[in-house]
């Protein structure tokens, strides 16, 4: 039995296209750009001696430059995603790590496989432009689940130091202080704009908008309707802090739920593939037989079509919205 190895070397190529601009990441900004870090970015920048303005105008920029590049053609579909996560590369470095990350894909594609010039280029983009967009999907992801389960928390610290006679900004100060990324960094810049003059309300609509989350919103308005009509700002926000914290377990048991429909369609989704991959590696010459009838090209592509379609009934019959 002949063993065809093309197939993992693509699999693998793919796998070191996605570690390669992690390290990159990582790379030219060093550890502090990570969530799982103890002390939120803002407070590391400042600590390293930077200006409060400073740190400020940089992580405005980053907080807003994604979507303000909507014109640069296909990156309209990366800029939601690199918004939500916050992604410190700029819109011209994104799509230049796309390009370097399709030239490596192109040589070890060269090294490792016999394929043409032109299939070699194709896969290579692919590869490239692929790997971006799931990178940033997973940290845009990794990021909002940090930010709804870390909101509640902080609303329950405003609510103390509101409780003990602090002003609002300072509660907002606070959990710019004791909260780790990223929702330190992002209370970090509502008080730093606060401080030079910008509205709090407006700050934190700024940033509901920005991250798309609902729970940011009702903080928002919340935060606006005390402004303008007074009242307890504690026991608003001790009230709403539960309504978040109910709506998280809420979210958290609807996963639990549907765990097993998610993994039953990943699995019917992806085991074709995983077929098709096994069939290529163990027995390459399995389609030799009838690849070159002309029945054979208009099936595949009905093949990959039904499958595409597959993929996205699953998702649709797995993705409950409460």
């Amino acid at each position: 039995m002949v063993l065809s190895a093309a197939p993992l070397i693509y699999i693998v190529v793919f796998v070191a296209v996605l570690l390669l601009v992690e390290g990159i990441y990582l790379l030219a900004f060093g550890k502090s750009i990570s969530l799982n870090s103890r002390v939120n970015r803002r407070l590391e920048m400042l600590d390293k001696g930077a200006k409060r303005e400073q740190v400020l105008e940089q992580l405005r920029k980053e907080a807003s430059q994604h979507l303000a590049a909507n014109g640069i053609p296909l990156y309209s579909l990366l800029a939601a995603k690199a918004q939500k996560a916050n992604i410190a590369f700029s819109p011209r470095q994104l799509v230049m790590m796309m390009g370097v990350l399709s030239a490596v894909a192109y040589v070890g594609l060269g090294i490792g496989t016999e394929a043409s010039p032109a299939v070699r280029a194709l896969l290579s983009v692919l590869m490239g432009v692929g790997g971006v967009f799931l990178w940033v999907n997973g940290k845009a992801n990794k990021r909002i689940a940090l930010l709804e389960e870390q909101l509640p928390d902080a609303i329950e610290l405003m609510v103390r130091s509101l409780r003990v006679g602090h002003p609002f900004s300072a509660a907002i100060q606070i959990v710019a202080k004791e909260v780790a990324d990223p929702l330190g960094s992002e209370f970090g810049m509502i008080a730093d704009e606060a401080a030079y003059g910008r509205d709090i309300t407006e700050s934190l609509k700024s940033l509901a908008e920005r991250t798309d989350m609902q729970d940011l919103r009702f903080l928002a308005v919340a935060v606006t309707i005390q402004q303008q009509s007074g009242g307890n700002l504690a026991e608003i926000l001790d009230g709403l802090a539960k309504v978040v914290r109910a709506r998280f377990r809420l979210f958290r048991r609807v996963k639990a739920i549907t765990a097993e429909a998610k993994w039953s369609g990943t699995f019917l989704s992806g085991f074709p593939l995983v077929a098709l991959v096994g069939i290529q590696v163990l027995k390459p010459d399995y389609y030799d037989g009838v690849k070159d009838t002309p029945a054979f090209i208009p099936a595949a592509i009905a093949v990959g079509a039904m499958l595409a379609v597959n993929v996205l009934f699953m998702k649709i019959m797995t993705t409950i919205k409460v």
